[in-house]
């Protein structure tokens, strides 16, 4: 795979001015947002993700769109990932393709009956390798600049309290369910 999705032209060592500082999280921060959230968290990621690649190599595309409709774009954000990684030394490899198709069939799997739906929380596992790809290289790139998030910030906050407030509401409902209450009115 040539670098079709990223100019190796642009590094230089100057700060880029175009992009704006990267907020970076860990692995376990993504996965706890991705499960408080119920999966959506991924979402903001791959808006973030393009907001990025429309700054650094100035696209001309729309990240919102392109988060919202993730099942036309994901294939060649994690595509893009990879070679950009690949450019900063990157190592590991992954199958955007399969990434993608992992994603869709466990997204599937929110159709289950009753709480069997929350195995379809496992597909922001599918995200994985291009999120530790893309803070590679972003951590390795000399013209960015990046913060290291220790903290969560307000809107994450937020999300994880409306998060909680969801799933409270779920095991409510799941317990009154089980102990017999009829939801009919």
């Amino acid at each position: 795979m040539e670098n079709q999705f990223f100019d190796t032209e642009d590094v230089n060592t100057q700060k880029d001015t175009q992009v704006e500082v990267q907020y970076l999280i860990s692995e376990n921060k993504f996965i706890f947002l991705s499960i408080i959230s119920s999966g959506l968290y991924p979402i903001w990621w791959s808006y973030k993700a393009w907001r990025f690649y429309q700054q650094k190599q100035r696209l001309d595309i729309f990240p919102a769109l392109r988060a919202l409709f993730a099942v036309l774009f994901l294939i060649s954000l994690f595509e893009r990932t990879l070679v950009f990684a690949k450019t900063k030394g990157y190592q590991s490899n992954y199958s955007p393709i399969l990434l993608f198709l992992g994603i869709i069939v466990f997204s599937l799997l929110s159709y289950l009956p009753g709480p069997m739906w929350l195995t379809s929380i496992i597909s922001a596992a599918f995200f994985m390798p291009a999120f530790n790809a893309l803070n590679f290289a972003k951590r390795n790139s000399a013209e960015l600049v990046i913060v290291e998030q220790t903290n969560f910030n307000i809107r994450q906050y937020i999300l994880i309290v409306l998060g909680a407030m969801v799933w409270g509401l779920f095991f409510v409902a799941l317990y009154l369910e089980r102990s017999g209450y009829n939801f009919e009115y």
